[in-house]
């Protein structure tokens, strides 16, 4: 096991330091592409014609390959994480919009008329109710976006020592080090495997009124008592 845990030196990093450094351009990208897909999300439900170009928009971005935005991007940001961080984020858009507008389109009818009733504004309903209502859906896009994202650093490594676990992968083929292209596709399935677990626990936290396995009423919507709450917590 010696050579799994063997870093080379030209990575100039250790095992954890190339963990960490992947965790860093996996999960940034994904947040802020849920800081931007939650505005979106609010025009989309808001204005309905708006969500069709924006989901094809969403899409067409998700089919450049990732080589051609490093093309773009190296002119302006250089041989540098941001290079391969701002695709990850433009990527999980076609992910977390969807996911966004889909949780909020699940919100009972009655909640929204009941909080319109309370004299709760649009944009504060959307935040304060709509939102915690369609956590499930929405933590649900997240877990398929994270998955994604901590796959797709490893691409980085076209562009220099960006790839983090992926630059394993490339050193592998270099030293004729077989298992260290094996250290980095089981450390990055590990990687992916814990954050989905964190991402479930944070789901069942923040939706204590949903049961533990994720079932919903025959409408497919939280319950009512669930609903009632969310209703009291923003009177």
């Amino acid at each position: 096991m010696n050579g799994f845990f063997d870093i080379p030196s030209d990575l100039q990093s250790s095992y954890l330091g190339l963990i960490s450094t992947h965790m860093q351009e996996a999960l940034i990208p994904v947040l802020v592409g849920l800081l931007l897909a939650l505005p979106i999300g609010l025009l989309c439900v808001r204005f309905n014609w708006i969500y069709p170009p924006v989901l094809w928009f969403t899409t067409v971005l998700y089919a450049i390959p990732s080589i051609a935005f490093f093309v773009v991007l190296i002119d302006y940001t250089g041989l540098s994480k941001t290079t391969v961080m701002i695709p990850l984020c433009l990527y999980s858009l076609v992910i977390l919009v969807p996911a966004v507008v889909d949780g909020v389109h699940s919100v009972p009818e009655e909640t929204n008329a009941a909080a319109a009733a309370m004299g709760i504004g649009p944009v504060r309903r959307y935040f304060r109710v709509q939102l915690p209502i369609a956590v499930p859906a929405i933590v649900a896009g997240l877990r398929v976006a994270t998955a994604s994202s901590i796959s797709l650093v490893s691409v980085g490594a076209l562009i220099g020592n960006e790839g983090a676990l992926g630059n394993l992968l490339t050193t592998a083929i270099l030293y004729h080090r077989p298992l260290l292209a094996v250290n980095s596709v089981v450390t990055t399935a590990v990687l992916a495997v814990l954050v989905d677990a964190v991402l479930v626990l944070l789901r069942r936290v923040l939706t204590p009124w949903q049961p533990p396995s994720g079932r919903t009423t025959a409408r497919g919507t939280p319950t009512i008592a669930g609903a009632a709450r969310t209703a009291e917590s923003v009177s």
